[in-house]
């Protein structure tokens, strides 16, 4: 049966698309328009009470929130393909703790840019640079913690490739790319190595080549 994945254009599908494709798993995608309010459909909420995507359909089962779904499939699939959760129970502590990290500390000021950057101009909003400098600040303080972990290990779990890097990969992006802000992540030069060593894996070229970001 092959997985289904509602949404690939966005940052948060993308999470799940790389860690299919590191674990080997088939899947197809289902196109979303957010702009278009298609995830308020009857349909899709019927598959996400909350509207947001992604969305997998694997046979019957029906799992939302991207975290969540690529800690499922890594589990799943834990002896197909990469091996993205440690071979110990030691490493798979710490590739939850980073997961947190990511999703507590890292998250929500990268996401706090995009909104203020890319998405509230297209929405005919005006960015407000006090704002912006708020939310930058904040990520600056993560990203030196980073930088700090980084210059004692090679990526965030340890000295090998896991979930907790590769959940990093989509929101990254948005800072090298559309917001110009790639220079947060340069001028730390241990952060800068390991997004060079993580956007560089053919899982992640391969979703940047099929999908737009």
């Amino acid at each position: 049966m092959v997985v289904k994945v509602y949404g690939p254009d966005y940052a948060n599908p993308k999470r799940v698309l790389v860690c299919l494709i590191e674990k080997g798993v088939e899947f197809e995608t289902v196109p979303i328009d957010i702009f278009k309010d298609e995830n308020r459909s009857p349909e899709f909420l019927s598959l996400q009470p909350f509207g947001s995507v992604p969305v997998i359909q694997d046979g019957d089962y029906t799992l939302f929130e991207s975290r969540a779904i690529a800690r499922y499939y890594a589990q799943k699939y834990k002896h197909q393909g990469t091996d993205l959760l440690g071979k110990t129970i030691e490493e798979t502590g710490l590739v939850e703790q980073w997961l947190e990290v990511e999703a507590q500390c890292y998250s929500p000021p990268i996401t706090d840019l995009i909104y203020k950057i890319v998405l509230d101009p297209i929405r005919g909003l005006t960015p407000d640079p006090k704002l912006i400098k708020e939310s930058e600040d904040k990520l600056c303080k993560v990203l030196d913690i980073y930088e700090e972990r980084l210059s004692k290990s090679k990526y965030l779990a340890g000295d090998f490739f896991s979930l907790a890097d590769l959940s990093h990969l989509s929101l990254t992006q948005y800072l090298m790319g559309k917001m110009g802000k790639e220079y947060l992540i340069r001028d730390r030069k241990h952060v800068s190595a390991w997004w060079d060593d993580i956007s560089s894996r053919p899982s992640w070229k391969k979703v940047l080549d099929q999908y737009s970001l």
